[in-house]
């Protein structure tokens, strides 16, 4: 095995170490922000500030931010599989595991629908497809893996579901409770099926008390196991359609997909104790928000508003229909 030369070494560190550094600064300050609002998810913030400074950020930290951006997605992602384990997915019962299917499929294939009806570009609407019907920022990122989806895309899906997620924070409860006349058990599950990141769902589920916020939790991460076959789905539908740009046939499942296939299985054995549970949710906070500042950092404003008006209408229209299928699956469907 050929050893690997220090001069070698010191050059990846120049060309990587700053963008790197620059990307944890930025996971800090989202961090923080978070800290004073918590109702701001830090991927949210993160992909926020990086929006805002990319401008302006010299070039030597491009390299670094990429390279950021994508491993720091990967690892982040397989540590999500630790948030959960099969046992609180099975005890949800067969008819809310059911809702939970409906609605993302639903939402999935709907907004799919939608994108075509209101034109926008096929790799905006599969972003948006699967960060409004799966699990938001995180989601969006680990479809880019497989998908034929330009940065404007994926940064715009990233930013809709900030906006409309955000929205849902006071919209989701004041309709649960005001107009529908939900109970609180009812109402946190709604808000686990329909609303995006997990501190958003949090965020909506609070009015109605700890244990809405409970079950809205659990709902919600049974949403975000579902992220590995939705992808693994679609790079099967990839590579049956050709290469990337690059030439590179998209895998049929990521290593990281299956990565967070192993430790959900290993939460569900229950070996991981429980320090390094807590741990690996904070780190994972933490990569993924280096992740979502870098790919922030990449994104240039005037291309957003390009496609801006219409990314609204899907992201509205999306909303809907997310909010409309989960609540009448609560119904209708047995639990």
């Amino acid at each position: 095995m050929e050893a690997v030369r220090p001069e070698a070494v010191r050059s990846w560190l120049g060309r990587t170490g700053p963008g790197v550094a620059v990307a944890a600064a930025g996971a800090a300050a989202a961090m923080v922000i978070n800290g004073w609002v918590p109702a701001l998810s830090a991927l949210t913030v993160a992909v926020l500030l990086g929006v805002l400074v990319g401008g302006a950020l010299p070039q030597a930290t491009a390299y670094g931010l990429q390279w950021a951006t994508r491993k720091f997605l990967r690892i982040g992602v397989v540590l999500l599989g630790l948030q959960l384990s099969v046992g609180e997915v099975l005890r949800l019962g067969p008819g809310m595991l059911a809702v939970v299917l409906v609605t993302v499929l639903s939402g999935f294939a709907g907004t799919l629908a939608l994108g075509r009806l209101v034109g926008v570009s096929k790799g905006l609407a599969l972003m948006v497809a699967t960060g409004f019907s799966i699990c938001g920022a995180s989601a969006i990122v680990a479809m880019d893996s497989v998908a034929r989806s330009e940065k404007e895309d994926v940064a715009t899906g990233v930013t809709l579901v900030t906006i409309y997620g955000s929205a849902a924070i006071a919209v989701v409860p004041f309709l649960g409770a005001h107009v529908f006349g939900l109970d609180r058990e009812t109402l946190g599950m709604w808000a686990g099926l329909s609303v995006h990141e997990v501190a958003q769902v949090v965020a909506a589920a609070s009015p109605a008390g700890a244990a809405a916020v409970g079950t809205a939790v659990i709902v919600k991460l049974t949403r975000v196991v579902l992220l590995a076959p939705m992808v693994a789905g679609m790079g099967v539908v990839e590579r049956r359609g050709g290469v990337h740009a690059e030439g590179k046939r998209p895998p049929i499942v990521p290593l990281f997909v299956v990565g967070f296939l192993v430790m959900l299985a290993l939460r569900s054995a229950g070996v991981v104790p429980g320090p390094v549970l807590t741990s690996a949710k904070d780190v994972s906070t933490v990569l993924l928000a280096a992740a979502m500042f870098g790919l922030g950092s990449a994104v240039r404003v005037r291309e957003l508003v390009k496609t801006g008006r219409r990314g609204l209408v899907l992201g509205a229209l999306s909303t809907l229909l997310v909010g409309t299928v989960a609540l009448t699956a609560l119904t209708v469907i047995p639990r």
